[in-house]
């Protein structure tokens, strides 16, 4: 029940705000507790005497500021700690990802939300601020708060790496696009999607699974977003998932109505945080 948001209003009554997704989340949990041998019922109801609706709201509200209370509490202890590096740039990308969690189930805006994006975004500028002498003291696999080059008139496999390097590998990124073939990249630049990049198509496999393979990124909801990327890319029906053709053309309307790639990032990175949710919830 934690996992999909609801909370108690009595021992063994949990409750979710009414909408189609809510009641899908109930439905497969009481699936789950039905083939375990359990007992479960499910019923859509308004209060008549008792709580409140702004009381329930507020139930709410406060379970998901503990569970941001927590992330901020974890985003302190890490500022305190001095780490730097990929080590900061890890736990950044851990947090961000528990955020994203917790986001997917705070139906009503908690406010300590903000309190934790402040507290993140705070810990990312350390990165950009670290100094060429710290970080190029890690290894070569190091990839922080770097400039990432890719062509210009980006589509999928490039929206998608952008959102995959900014969201679990560089939170610091920043993109530069170039419209020449070949490009000769300069201190702390990265290329990827492009000839002779660092990060590009190698055999059957796009941009997206190169560097998922690379970072080794075990997560199953990004390997299910890679193969809907892959099929787009290379229009292929490799992974043939049911979902492709319509987020085929989500990416396309996003390119059709943003002729600025730094725009197509930001449309994109919508869709993607999503279709992680999503991912995680459903299972693959």
């Amino acid at each position: 029940m934690q996992r999909i948001g609801a909370v108690a209003i009595k021992n063994t009554v949990y409750v979710l705000p009414a909408a189609d997704n809510t009641l899908e989340d109930f439905q497969w949990t009481i699936g789950e507790i039905r083939a375990g041998g359990g007992e479960a019922n499910l019923f859509e109801a308004r209060v008549i005497e008792g709580l409140t609706d702004s009381e329930v709201e507020q139930l709410f509200k406060a379970a998901r500021d503990e569970d941001y209370e927590e992330i901020a509490a974890e985003a302190r202890q890490l500022g305190q700690s001095g780490a730097a590096g990929q080590q900061l740039a890890t736990e950044i990308a851990r947090l961000r990802k528990h955020v994203a969690d917790v986001s997917a189930i705070d139906f009503f805006g908690a406010s300590k939300g903000q309190v934790v994006a402040a507290l993140l975004d705070e810990l990312t500028k350390r990165l950009t601020a670290a100094t060429p002498r710290e970080t190029e003291a890690a290894t070569e696999e190091t990839y922080l708060a770097r400039t990432w080059v890719t062509r210009a008139g980006i589509h999928v496999d490039r929206m998608a790496s952008a959102w995959l390097i900014r969201r679990f590998i560089d939170p610091a990124a920043t993109f530069k696009f170039v419209t020449t073939k070949q490009f000769e990249p300069r201190d702390r630049e990265v290329r990827f999607d492009m000839f002779d990049a660092e990060f590009t198509h190698d055999g059957d496999r796009c941009t997206f699974e190169v560097l998922l393979d690379r970072m080794r990124l075990h997560d199953p909801a990004l390997r299910a977003i890679a193969e809907v990327v892959h099929d787009i890319d290379l229009k292929e029906t490799k992974f043939d998932r049911p979902e492709t053709a319509g987020i085929a053309v989500l990416v396309a309307s996003i390119a059709m109505a943003h002729r600025d790639d730094e725009e197509r990032i930001d449309r994109a990175s919508q869709v993607f945080d999503d279709l992680y949710i999503y991912y995680q919830k459903k299972g693959r």
